[in-house]
């Protein structure tokens, strides 16, 4: 369940300096420290905009002058749409599973309610519905522009939370959109309590979306050595060569008549060979994903370079 808006302003902190923020005025936060009085972050509509501007791509005006509208344009579905959309991009079955054991986990291992921190969290993603559902976990959300799930807005690189605060973190097709990822990974490791738990899960063979706000993939073992500072649960495939497939004939037909719908309607037409993931090995799977996700669980030292070498379990292993 979502955590009410007071409870996470009591956690929030600043990003430049790590203090604690309070309420200076209705509109405006600072920290406690009254040697950062300079310092104070906007809030819109009752949402703190908690972001050092001077280390984002994001403008403080910008986000002002849209009253923190996306950056992107996010599309509404009707009904029609919204078939469709599912027809051409329904929930993963590792998604399912992989959440389910994470819901267990947290059960096992976190009192209640367990605290599970959701990046990019502007809207549910695709299989992330029992996260919100559960009444023993605490959801705090965030993402770069408002929305009704998100109770703060920040930018990832610089998490305005306190070190050792959460269970867990899931952060779901956000990577690609970051400038530097491994400084993602890092803040989630520190804001992570021993032993918290990440589910992580990025694109690698997927053209790209969101325009200008599009900037890295990743391979099964670069997304795992990313990640080096967690232990491995499981990881792997999330969509493979099929679903891949599918996403190349869209941006094929886009390309070549310079369409966006036609290029949709070839999709379509081939939304068949996303199924054909089912009958495929995982080691081929993972040399042509779609995407890729780890599950892993806060470690105190990294694995070594030489081992991702060895964690490499695909089709083309010696």
């Amino acid at each position: 369940m979502l955590v009410e808006a007071e409870k996470c302003l009591e956690a929030l902190r600043c990003p430049r300096t790590g203090s604690k923020l309070v309420c200076f005025s209705p509109d405006v936060l600072k920290p406690v420290s009254s040697e950062e009085a300079e310092i104070s972050y906007r809030l819109i509509d009752g949402k703190p905009i908690v972001i050092d501007f001077s280390q984002s791509v994001f403008s403080e005006g910008d986000i002002l002058r849209s009253n923190a509208a996306s950056p992107v344009e996010r599309k509404h579905y009707g009904r029609l749409s919204g078939f469709l959309k599912k027809l051409l991009s329904p929930t993963k079955k590792s998604t399912v599973a992989n959440i389910k054991r994470l819901v267990d986990d947290l059960q096992a291992t976190a009192a209640p309610p367990a605290k599970l921190l959701i990046i990019g969290g502007g809207s549910v993603g695709q299989g992330m519905e029992p996260l919100y559902e559960h009444r023993d976990i605490g959801v705090y959300a965030f993402d770069v522009y408002t929305s009704p799930l998100v109770q703060f807005i920040a930018d990832a690189h610089n998490i305005p939370l306190p070190d050792d605060y959460f269970d867990a973190v899931v952060i779901q097709a956000v990577l690609e959109h970051v400038l530097q990822p491994a400084q993602v990974v890092s803040e989630i490791w520190r804001v992570l309590k021993d032993g918290g738990l990440v589910y992580a899960e990025t694109p690698f063979m997927q053209q790209v979306h969101e325009g200008a706000f599009d900037f890295t993939r990743f391979s099964e073992s670069g997304h795992r050595y990313l990640f080096r500072w967690f232990e491995l649960i499981s990881s792997g495939a999330s969509g493979g060569p099929g679903t891949q497939f599918m996403w190349s004939v869209d941006y094929l037909v886009r390309s070549v008549f310079q369409s966006v719908l036609l290029g949709k309607i070839a999709k379509l037409a081939f939304f068949w060979t996303q199924y054909l993931d089912a009958i495929i090995p995982p080691r081929f799977a993972e040399d042509g994903a779609s995407g890729v996700y780890f599950y892993g669980r806060k470690a105190p030292t990294p694995i070594t370079p030489k081992s991702i070498i060895d964690h490499y379990q695909g089709a083309q292993r010696k």
